[in-house]
């Protein structure tokens, strides 16, 4: 459906909030390299498409009236949207990338993917010790835990979180029952040994006797036959792999929650995020 008011040319869209922004004619064509005369020509054709007046001619300056009042939110929003979509879609890639994200998932499960990045950058990794480190404001990049919703920064999952007990083999040697074994934990938000009880229906667990604020550093405890982890099959696929670590049950606990690739909009360019997204999440 054709609108009444035809198509509205976008440079009287951008007088008209560059003068309403600034509340006046001249700063507005300043700010744009125009001439007053000009702003006054560009805004006199929009109130007339429009069939309304958008400002108080006075001879201090100009005001806004109440229907230009009203509009300018909305004609500033979309003007910084055309823009940061400019720069997202057709910017530059970035030289630099600095990745914030725990030692442990950047060991276990950026590390081993660097080789999938298409794109030339330099990427610097940023240890991420507490909550308050996402405050960071030199990461482009960083890796939260959660459900992946954080105002005003895309998002995507590494993987999709999966949680079983794994301990080193040798402590299964001479059918001894996993049961029986020592437990280790990982402080932190994650699902652990009393979400295991509650989702098997099995007896309690005997108390941690070992607890880690890392993930790898527990990984490392159970690598050296220390007793059972509830671990990640994500971050513990190569030690799967290498028969360094075996699982001891079959059943699995899936976590609402999971590790997010996240960035601010407009921190890192469309195509830039895009080779991101391929190389790390899964």
């Amino acid at each position: 459906m054709a609108s009444a008011f035809g198509t509205l040319p976008l440079e009287w869209a951008r007088a008209f909030e560059a003068a309403g922004r600034l509340g006046s004619f001249s700063a507005a064509a300043e700010e744009c390299g125009l001439t007053q005369a000009a702003i006054s020509q560009r805004i006199a054709n929009l109130e007339a498409r429009l069939g309304t007046s958008l400002f108080f001619r006075q001879a201090r300056g100009v005001n806004l009236t109440a229907q230009g009042e009203a509009w300018l939110p909305y004609v500033s929003a979309a003007l910084n949207n055309l823009q940061q979509s400019a720069e997202d879609m057709f910017g530059a890639p970035n030289q630099r990338v600095t990745m914030l994200a725990s030692g442990s998932v950047t060991q276990l499960w950026l590390a081993p993917r660097l080789h999938r990045l298409q794109t030339r950058m330099t990427l610097s990794f940023v240890a991420m010790a507490t909550a308050a480190d996402y405050e960071r404001r030199d990461a482009n990049v960083d890796v939260r835990y959660g459900m992946g919703q954080w105002e005003g920064r895309r998002a995507a999952p590494l993987y999709a979180e999966e949680l079983t007990p794994m301990c080193a083999p040798a402590l299964l040697t001479q059918g001894r029952d996993w049961q029986d074994l020592p437990r280790i934990a990982v402080s932190g938000p994650r699902w652990g040994w009393q979400e295991w009880i509650s989702a098997t229906d099995t007896a309690a667990t005997p108390v941690p006797y070992l607890r880690f604020d890392t993930f790898s550093s527990a990984l490392a405890a159970a690598l050296s036959g220390a007793g059972v982890l509830m671990a990640s099959l994500a971050l513990c696929e190569q030690a799967l792999q290498s028969g360094d670590l075996q699982r001891t049950s079959a059943q699995t606990l899936t976590p609402t929650e999971t590790y997010w690739l996240t960035s601010l909009i407009g921190a890192v360019p469309a195509r830039q995020w895009d080779d991101l997204v391929q190389a790390f999440c899964a």
